[in-house]
């Protein structure tokens, strides 16, 4: 915000202040929509995803050096001063990425003896050397020839035979986890090796030579069932040489006919970076040439990832159409633009347009007999539907109150529905995915190969459904009630799976409690009010970083960001705090900090692809939940109610 501005708002009060934030930010916001109706805002993760590219590009021999140059600079302008790589903004070094990160800036041409590449070199060293680093980057080393097969652990690509009902298979993994393993089953089985045309090692990452050393499973067990798959897999080390070839080629075959069945086009399978580029890889192992219009239009998936909105360019994970336009139509439903107005028609229109009606994905398995009408996060990924999308565009649609998105409400409610766990709670893009055991396989050292039930899905499906009027006492809003109340932590807060972190799962739970009729007395919602007052920052933000995520730093981060304040602000007004002081802070603190337009500065990760694993900046977020909390605060004030409209 320019400070002349600010200074002439600071004189007209709060009120007033919020009046001219929103008139000017939602006309920024409105700059940003796609000629078709759409938005959709830049999503970054971390080093790994760049990092990955240009291995890429290496295994492939198809270097691009300009793009190469400036993804580059983007790794080196986030290093840390430690030398490393973090996982999210500010955090300690962590060992793969920065694996990845050396890695991809000595194929580019760093020099190893450049200070910053010996200072990397150095962290990863300490943290116990490249061999210590996880499955996903020893398996890239072991494609560039710098380790042997046998730092893998045993994934034989004839899990693709196995039926549905043994406990170990494909069906039993989340979306992600059958996206990403199906080329990379293929990969493992063929062992390629990467074109590598510079002949680019990194031997010195290693603390003994890699091809020394016996144990590469460096994870140790410390259950049943990690000592039971670790011992398995020392097994199946010796005997899988021994397995048939017919059936190995079989596995193959069926293996490649899943992923090639899910490769969403130009889209790219599953929608995501490293579920694409996996098969990208696998095709060119399995003999496809680069003309090939099958390999052609994986790789060009890919490259469709780079971003363009700023310099240096860098990787984009995936694409969030839909949820941004989702939960921006949100923000300006609450900010009372008209439903059939020249923005919002098409916005929704185009959301309408995207609703996966004819696609029976994963989730049938299941859900067999259950009509298909979700919604995907990306622009087309009619296999893997997202419920918590679904349920924001769906909310977003019947807010708008136009009898033509009736029959749309109608088929996300019945999906809704049907995808509900049994335990009550909601999952993202599947049911029943809760077979916890399968976390402690050695190729699951990451712990994200499951997608069950969480707080803030099951938060927004209630939302959803108590706004189309179920009732307290629906079957449905019980269980779902109960899952939420079991889930609550001890200090009062709900986590936040797919947010970061209490924050978000708190502001989540509390517009959920609010939608199905909770009394906002109830003790377990005066808890939640506690903790989101006991930590309020003195800035009267509320910050919370990845660090969270580990149990041992529950201490929440001291200085705001937009997108959470705007969380618990939000959360405060749906368990009826609206006159408490620490809401007003931090409306202030909203209405002060610095913008640009309709962008809030933020420059944390407020996002999770994988707690504790991979950490997401969704650049939509600093736009329009600030939007959201300044209209709904706005809104409540001058009607002088505690009552809350709506549930998000």
């Amino acid at each position: 915000m320019p400070e002349a501005a600010k200074d002439a708002v600071e004189d007209i009060g709060l009120m007033g202040q919020i009046d001219a934030i929103l008139g000017e930010s939602l006309e920024s916001f409105k700059k940003h929509q796609r000629q078709d109706g759409h938005w959709v805002f830049e999503l970054e993760a971390d080093v790994t995803i760049p990092a990955e590219y240009i291995l890429l590009n290496h295994f492939l021999d198809l270097l691009e050096p300009e793009l190469e140059a400036e993804l580059a600079e983007y790794i080196r302008g986030i290093q840390n001063e430690e030398g490393g790589w973090p996982l999210f903004f500010d955090g300690h070094s962590n060992l793969s990425a920065t694996v990845k990160a050396y890695y991809a800036l000595k194929l580019v041409g760093d020099d190893a003896g450049a200070a910053h590449m010996k200072k990397a070199r150095q962290v990863v060293l300490d943290l116990g050397g490249a061999e210590s680093s996880n499955v996903f980057t020893r398996f890239t080393l072991a494609l560039f020839g710098q380790a042997p097969w046998r730092a893998m652990p045993v994934m034989p690509v004839e899990l693709m035979l196995l039926p549905k009902w043994f406990p170990v298979t494909m069906w039993r993994f989340s979306y992600w986890s059958r996206t990403v393993i199906a080329p990379l089953l293929v990969l493992r089985s063929l062992r390629p090796q990467a074109a590598n045309p510079r002949r680019v090692g990194v031997a010195e990452l290693f603390k003994a030579s890699p091809f020394e050393i016996d144990d590469f499973n460096v994870r140790r067990t410390h259950s049943f069932w990690e000592g039971f798959f670790f011992g398995l897999d020392r097994i199946l080390q010796r005997l899988e040489r021994h397995f048939p070839k017919r059936l190995r080629q079989r596995a193959i075959r069926k293996a490649t006919l899943f992923f090639t069945d899910r490769a969403n086009g130009l889209e790219g399978l599953g929608g995501i970076f490293p579920a694409m580029a996996n098969a990208v890889m696998a095709l060119r192992a399995l003999g496809l040439p680069d003309d090939h219009p099958r390999f052609k239009t994986a790789l060009t998936a890919v490259r469709r990832l780079i971003s363009w909105e700023r310099k240096p360019r860098f990787i984009q994970p995936c694409y969030s159409p839909i949820w941004d336009t989702g939960l921006g139509s949100l923000a300006l439903l609450e900010a009372d633009e008209a439903a059939d107005g020249t923005t919002l028609k098409p916005a929704l229109e185009w959301m309408i347009s995207k609703q996966i009606l004819n696609a029976e994905g994963d989730w049938i398995v299941q859900r067999p007999g259950l009509p298909p009408g979700g919604w995907a996060f990306q622009y087309e990924n009619d296999y893997y539907p997202d419920i918590d999308d679904t349920a924001v565009v769906a909310m977003a649609l019947h807010r708008a109150n136009q009898p033509q998105y009736e029959e749309a409400i109608e088929r996300a409610e019945k999906w809704i529905v049907g995808m509900q766990s049994r335990n009550g709670g909601w999952g993202s893009f599947d049911a029943e995915n809760t077979n916890s055991y399968l976390n402690h396989i050695p190729f699951a050292d990451h712990g994200a190969l499951l997608d069950p039930p969480t707080e803030d899905v099951t938060a927004r499906c209630l939302s959803f459904l108590a706004q189309l009027g179920y009732p307290p006492d629906h079957p449905v809003i019980e269980k779902g009630r109960q899952y939420l109340l079991a889930a609550q932590q001890d200090d009062g807060s709900w986590f936040g799976r797919w947010g970061t972190n209490y924050i978000y799962g708190t502001w989540s739970v509390l517009c959920a409690l609010n939608m199905i009729g909770e009394d906002p007395e109830a003790p377990h919602i005066r808890r939640a009010v506690e903790w989101l007052v006991d930590c309020q920052g003195e800035d009267g933000g509320w910050g919370e970083d990845a660090a969270t995520y580990w149990h041992e730093r529950r201490g929440l981060a001291k200085a705001g960001t937009a997108s959470q304040t705007a969380w618990a602000a939000l959360g405060l007004m749906a368990a009826g705090e609206i006159d408490h002081p620490a809401l007003d802070r931090g409306i202030a603190y909203l209405a002060k900090a610095r913008r640009d337009g309709d962008k809030w500065h933020e420059p944390w990760h407020t996002a999770v692809g994988f707690p504790r694993i991979f950490y997401l900046r969704y650049d939509g977020y600093s736009r329009y939940f600030p939007i959201w909390a300044l209209a709904r605060y706005r809104n409540l004030k001058a009607a002088n109610s505690r009552k809350v409209q709506w549930g998000m």
